[in-house]
């Protein structure tokens, strides 16, 4: 009998290698719920995006995702998660991070473990420094917000007020945009910052009004923010005002940007992706967006294609592993990465492990009856312009 027992224990144990050596884990930490859900949900369609063009299995190895969610922002939940994925579901990588606050909590336990973190959101700056097991595909606030600086002062804007959520990223726009746009000869009247939760936009464009700038440079986090924020500033009334709007991207997120409606024709934004990109990259894949995800899918963003993207480098470090994840060569493997992206050509800078692309300025403009982020002028192969 106590053979028996021995025997069966024996088996039991033995067999846990062999199932875990079976299957890649990829722990996906979001918030899928509160404030910030739909971040969540569009990396969630962008991962699956890339499974319907390529399939689950990387180098004989099928890839599992785990998601956890923050309900964010919630930098100690994100970090319990990161720990329970590492100890607990002995996940291989780490990956997702809606929010700023997030990535930061999550970074030491990426360090001490020795797991790669692949950033499919997060923007401030400063993230990439905090471990040397992180690499980030989606962008930072900083490397879309200066282009904008240079293009609206080129193009007759001279006086801006800045409006930005107080918040790393918020902060880190508005530092790139004052920087580029004063650099060129422009003048900033007003750098006013609203909270990252809950904000109440009114009193902040009152006093944007007030300062008759010709036009007003914002950031706010994608989500749903930039309905609240279009919507009022019509209401105060600084379009009749003829106040410009110029912002990042997140301002007219692609996937709630039919939801704004005519308060959002004309403004002008800089950005890394627009759905209406027109190369055969990004038309395969909307319309692999479309079979994965469905009518309720919607429309993808550009937190969707930093997912896929982000999903192909993890791809790519498995196949060049040949299955088994070593952290150190794993990040090895990332750093001078090249992906031909929807968004067009990315490449993982070496030194920095961000990333390096294109950024464009568009204009909203009705096309077939739909709002679209229209690109007509591009700066290439941009840095974050603080590294």
């Amino acid at each position: 009998m106590k053979r028996f027992l021995f025997l069966t224990l024996w088996i039991a144990l033995t067999a846990v290698p062999a199932t875990a050596q079976e299957t890649i884990k990829v722990g996906v930490i979001a918030a899928f719920s509160g404030p910030f859900a739909d971040i969540g949900r569009q990396m969630e369609a962008g991962i699956k995006t890339y499974f319907q063009v390529n399939g689950d299995t990387v180098a004989g190895r099928k890839i599992e995702i785990i998601l956890r969610d923050t309900t964010g922002p919630s930098p100690d939940i994100a970090k319990r998660h990161a720990q329970d994925l590492i100890l607990r579901d002995k996940v291989d990588f780490l990956a997702g991070f809606s929010l700023t606050p997030e990535a930061l909590a999550v970074a030491p336990v990426a360090t001490e473990a020795k797991k790669p973190m692949i950033i499919m959101n997060a923007a401030t700056s400063i993230i990439t420094t905090r471990s040397p097991y992180i690499a980030r595909l989606s962008m930072t606030l900083a490397q879309v917000a200066s282009p904008m600086g240079s293009w609206a002062f080129k193009s007759g804007i001279k006086r801006v007020v800045t409006v930005v959520t107080d918040y790393g990223p918020g902060i880190d726009a508005e530092t790139a945009f004052k920087a580029s746009f004063t650099g060129a000869g422009g003048q900033i009247i007003e750098s006013l910052r609203v909270p990252l939760q809950n904000p109440d936009f009114a009193p902040f464009i009152q006093r944007v009004k007030d300062a008759k700038p010709e036009a007003v440079f914002v950031f706010v986090p994608a989500g749903g923010q930039g309905i609240a924020f279009m919507k009022t500033f019509h209401e105060r009334g600084l379009a009749d005002a003829a106040i410009k709007v110029i912002a990042t991207g997140d301002l007219t997120d692609d996937h709630l940007l039919d939801s704004m409606g005519d308060p959002a024709l004309n403004v002008v934004t800089s950005f890394h992706y627009s759905a209406s990109h027109d190369t055969p990259e990004n038309k395969a894949f909307l319309k692999a967006y479309a079979d994965a995800n469905g009518a309720q899918g919607g429309r993808p963003n550009f937190v969707a294609v930093a997912a896929y993207d982000g999903m192909a480098a993890i791809a790519e470090v498995v196949k060049r592993l040949g299955g088994t994840i070593d952290g150190d060569k794993a990040m090895e493997i990332l750093k001078g990465m090249r992906i031909a992206s929807p968004r067009g050509p990315i490449v993982i800078d070496r030194e920095t492990r961000d990333v390096v692309q294109t950024v464009y300025i568009r204009r909203v403009e009705r096309v077939n009856g739909q709002l679209y982020n229209t690109e007509f002028e591009t700066f290439a192969d941009v840095r974050d312009p603080g590294k």
